[in-house]
């Protein structure tokens, strides 16, 4: 393959990139347990915590931290989930 080639396939791949970065900034997901939200974007950033204040108690912390695992936990299977399904009718991306 020419050098002029290379540069063309690498500019595919770079617009290809630049699609999908788009693609997933506009997803977010929220996941939910016991009184905690946890909500992650496309990015997998976490954008939002709620924690209904009956957690908040001393006596709560361990429940408390439980919950916030399995919401995250909830949020990003729910995200990876949705991601994988746009990416996979996205024209010209391996399927998942």
């Amino acid at each position: 393959m020419s050098m002029l080639g290379k540069l063309k396939e690498f500019k595919d791949m770079r617009d290809k990139a630049k699609v999908l970065q788009d693609m997933l900034s506009g997803e977010s997901a929220t996941g939910t347990k016991d009184g905690v939200a946890i909500t992650v974007d496309g990015t997998f950033m976490i954008t939002g915590v709620a924690i209904d204040d009956s957690l908040l108690a001393v006596d709560k912390k361990d429940k408390l931290q439980k919950a916030i695992k399995e919401a995250h936990k909830d949020a990003m299977g729910t995200l990876q989930r949705t991601l994988a399904t746009k990416m996979k009718d996205m024209p010209g991306m391996p399927s998942l």
